[in-house]
Parts: C-alpha cells; structure tokens; sequence
C-alpha cells in the first residue's frame, strides 16, 4: 500500500497551461500517474499534448471522474482554486504554489474543515506527494526514489529527497513520500499524515524531517508517544540557524526558546524517537533499524 497519492489516482491541475504546470504536469504524467484533465477557465476545450482543459472544477470532475487536484496557479488565485476543487468533491487536493497570503490560507483551512471533511489538502508551499512506483503528483524528482517501506513526511522539499535517495541507494525505499510544506497554516499536519503511516500495512518504519519554527514537531512527538506503534525516526533542520531570523519556510522563525531545533529535537527524543543530526544520520539510523 501507500497513502494518498496510489494507482487509483486520477490527477487533475489547476494551471496546467503554465510553464511550470505544464512541465510538472508532463513530468508526473511521464512518471505513470494517470492525468484525466487540467483546469483554466480561459482555455476551455483547449488539451495539453492530449490532455483536455475544463473551465472550471466542478465539470473537470463530472467530465474526467478526478479524485486528485494539483495546483499551480499563481498566489492571489490558488487558495480560491483549492477551495472550489474542494466543493466539487475532489478527495485529495495538493497546494504547490508558494507565497498563498496567509489569510487566505487560514479560511482554507477552515472552510474545508467545516464544508468539506471529505477531501484532505496538502500544502501550501509544497513538493507534493510521491508514491514509488505508482503515482507522483507534484514536482518531486522521482528518479531518486524506489518503492519500499518507509514512509517519508516532511516540511523541506529537498532535504526530503537527499534522505528518501540515501535510503535507496543503502537499498531500501519509501512507501510514500509526502511534503507538508512549510508554510504557518499546512492544510495537513505532521500528526494527519503520521497517522496515516501508522494505519498503512507497508509503511515499517517512519521519519518526520523537520525544521525551526512553530510547534508541530513537538505536538507530533506527542502524538507519536501516546499513538504510533513503529519506529520513528525524526530530523530538524536550522540547529545553527540564528534567533529571531526567518529561515527559508514563512513557518521557519524563531523566537526566543520556543521552535528551536534544540527543544524539538528533545521533545521527540523524550518518546523515543531517535533524532539525526544530519539527513545523512537519519538515513543511517533508519538502516540501522531495518536491519534490526
């Protein structure tokens, strides 16, 4: 098995007439995910190398029967396109664009929560999520990953991938691959998505990479304390990262004590997760365990 992102996927985007939607588009198609339609209510009745453009989501999903949204249209719009694929049933919606106001982000997140429970929405300011061998939807490079059973979630893009391809270049692989972004109001947190591992046969094994910033990696390290049966294997980014400086990420700010990498580090230490100090470690750490 694998979470969210499977062979049943069927994938439609919002800005799919872009470049950069276009590309990634192409890219996850390329990749086997199965890409039913693209969405632009100026481009209607348009296709991109085949693939037919909607107006709007509601007849994207009557016309295509998609299950999976991608969005990557620009800042002021997307939140609007999320919600709108949301009400149109869509189960899975997956935010990349960046920079989303973070107003407009906190009435998604609300919105869905109380309209919509049906559908789960990944992101903001995410790489999305990549199923190995099965579906990618977002602009992970595949290419560095294989399928496998530990399940990778994660505020970072790139730190993701230089772990998910130590661990397959050691020869393991990941069951699913899922960045949550780093944005201050992710429409899923650590605890949706480890919850989600801890219910996924395939999934032995997890590792939560981390950053400074906020609170979700110590309200995730309660969770797993009193929730999560496998092993955790837990990285924070930024434990040289100076007081008071936003890092990267909206969400990756620091003041004071609090969000330090210092105390998430020890927060998740304190359940028994073993932390690495390095995404190298992590990924020595994780072997380590399989192995065992």
């Amino acid at each position: 098995m694998s979470i969210l992102v499977t062979e049943n996927t069927k994938l439609a985007v919002a800005g799919i007439t872009g470049r950069e939607g276009r590309f990634h588009t192409l890219n996850n198609k390329t990749y086997g995910t199965n890409v039913v339609g693209g969405v632009n209510p100026k481009k209607a009745g348009e296709d991109v190398e085949g693939i037919p453009v909607f107006g709007d989501w509601e007849t994207t999903v009557k016309e295509s029967g998609a299950n999976t949204a991608m969005i990557f249209v620009p800042p002021p719009f997307a939140a609007a396109s999320a919600l709108e694929a949301a009400a149109a049933g869509v189960e899975l919606v997956i935010i990349i664009t960046e920079g989303i106001p973070a107003h407009d982000e906190l009435k998604l997140y609300n919105t869905v929560k109380r309209d919509y429970p049906g559908t789960t929405v990944v992101g903001p300011n995410c790489p999305g999520i990549l199923s190995p061998g099965k579906a990618n939807v977002g602009i992970i490079p595949a290419s560095f990953f294989k399928p496998g059973n530990v399940g990778v979630v994660s505020r970072s893009g790139t730190l993701t991938y230089q772990i998910g391809n130590e661990l397959a270049q050691a020869g393991f692989g990941n069951s699913s691959i899922v960045g949550i972004g780093g944005d201050p109001v992710p429409g899923s947190s650590f605890i949706d998505i480890i919850e989600r591992f801890e219910k996924d046969d395939e999934t032995e094994l997890i590792v939560l990479s981390g950053e400074i910033g906020g609170s979700a990696e110590e309200e995730a390290a309660e969770y797993i304390g009193e929730h999560v049966t496998k092993p955790v294997v837990g990285y924070i980014a930024g434990f040289t990262a100076p007081e008071g400086k936003q890092m990267g990420h909206a969400g990756a700010i620091v003041s004071g004590s609090a969000g330090t990498a210092k105390a998430k580090a020890e927060a998740l230490e304190a359940k028994g997760v073993r932390v690495g100090r390095t995404p190298t470690e992590v990924a020595e750490i994780a072997i380590d365990i399989l192995k065992k």
